[in-house]
């Protein structure tokens, strides 16, 4: 009996980690420029699913550009009304998921377009660098790849269904 009790308490704490491990998953690395966060916006909060506020996408944006206080104030109303349209697309969906998903393509790049216009040449490289970076990221999620380096799934979505 008292063998029983040593291997019980041996067994225990290791049955007892690999349930913890999986019982909480950690939270994903994102990418903090375009991309990182949900359908690939400028920014993102690490592990957490769900549209990313205006208000933490230009702090995001600020950090990675080095964004002037002017061009806070022509950014902050461009991701406010990007995310408007994006909640009122999402709530009006007639379930067509891939017309839903063409407009959300075609709202994200007008944004795009008019934020790049607010920046100065040194911050529409990194800018262009950043997009090219998300755009690789996402053929790569379309074709059944995983997100990033190391087969990760850095998009922050469902990793692919086996």
């Amino acid at each position: 009996m008292n063998m029983k009790r040593k291997c019980l308490w041996i067994l225990t704490p290791m049955l007892a980690v690999p349930m913890l491990a999986f019982g909480t998953p950690p939270a994903q690395a994102q990418g903090s420029g375009p991309g990182g966060g949900q359908m690939g916006g400028p920014g993102g909060n690490q592990g957490e699913r769900g549209p990313v506020s205006p208000d933490e996408r230009l702090k995001r944006m600020t950090q990675n550009f080095n964004l002037t206080a002017d061009q806070q104030s022509k950014i902050k109303p461009i991701l406010v009304s990007e995310q408007t349209k994006m909640e009122e697309l999402r709530n009006s969906s007639s379930g067509d998921r891939q017309a839903m998903r063409g407009k959300m393509m075609q709202i994200r790049q007008d944004s795009m377009t008019q934020i790049r216009a607010v920046l100065d040449d040194k911050q529409k490289k990194k800018f262009d660098k950043q997009e090219q970076q998300r755009e690789k990221m996402m053929q790569n999620r379309q074709s059944g790849g995983r997100g990033g380096p190391g087969g990760s799934n850095q998009g922050g979505g469902a990793p692919p269904q086996n």
